[in-house]
């Protein structure tokens, strides 16, 4: 065994282990949850736009777009335009490594890759401030409801020149909008990918918890993204390219982070 090899067992063990701590997860729960009461994720930029995430969950973005290596990442939800920033920061990391692997000039204006926001109101200063950011060339933006007919098939459109599509869903959280999110847009998501779908923990949080919003317990991300699931699993969907559409929860990743705001939200097509 190699010394990577070697550290790659233990990280490997190290995860298993936390996943199995029930106590480790239930202080993860009551940080969580205060952590809210403070508006913790509201603290934290991306190449100096708030990205509205705890940092756990960045970083998890970070491995999973450098594992999966998309052309293109569709988000729903832009808010201060953070996560977009984010998400084309790192496909430009990966055109630059690619381009360093192969010897060849990096032009970053000619990249393939590109980051497409849906967002049914993008406030004007938000809009110009993302406009003006260095990663703007990597970036388009939809205005309208994320689930309308109309955005709907712009987006399918644009996902259907790319060849691998990773998908973020966190926009509207009611069961309804969320699911007809995933009925519109899971099937774009390519094999080996990943549709992530934020803000599924409101379902962990106490009855009551949420009083400012239309979704709550009973009726949030994660009612929307089981349903779905079981909507699939019964009916044999097929995906955009054509293959079996499967997802599983991969749990491996909230046992390596802990810390997350979408706890059975990290969906891997398979």
């Amino acid at each position: 065994m190699t010394p990577e090899e070697d550290f790659a067992r233990r990280v490997t063990d190290n995860i298993r282990r936390l996943g199995e701590d029930t106590d480790f997860r239930g202080l993860t729960n009551v940080w969580v949850r205060e952590s809210i009461r403070h508006s913790y994720a509201q603290n934290f930029t991306w190449m100096g736009r708030p990205i509205i995430q705890v940092p756990q969950d960045v970083y998890a973005i970070q491995e999973l777009i450098w594992r999966v290596k998309p052309d293109l990442v569709i988000e729903t939800g832009i808010a201060h335009g953070g996560s977009l920033i984010l998400s084309a920061s790192m496909l430009a990391m990966l055109d630059y490594c690619e381009a360093v692997e192969k010897g060849t000039p990096l032009v970053p204006t000619e990249s393939r890759r590109r980051v497409l926001g849906v967002d049914i109101d993008i406030r004007a200063h938000n809009r110009a401030a993302i406009e003006a950011h260095p990663m703007a060339h990597m970036i388009e933006m939809l205005q309208g409801s994320s689930i309308a007919p109309d955005i709907v098939a712009a987006v399918k459109q644009r996902a259907a020149d790319f060849g691998r599509v990773m998908l973020f869903l966190d926009s509207n959280h009611t069961h309804e909008h969320v699911l007809a999110e995933l009925e519109a847009y899971a099937p774009l998501v390519s094999p080996g990918s990943y549709c992530v779908v934020w803000d599924s923990g409101v379902e962990d949080l106490p009855e009551g918890f949420v009083t400012d919003r239309p979704w709550g317990k009973g009726d949030n991300p994660k009612t929307a993204l089981f349903a779905y699931l079981d909507r699939i699993a019964g009916e044999g969907r097929k995906a955009a390219d054509g293959g079996n559409l499967k997802f599983e929860i991969d749990k491996q990743i909230e046992s390596k982070i802990m810390i997350t705001a979408s706890t059975d939200g990290f969906l891997k097509r398979v």
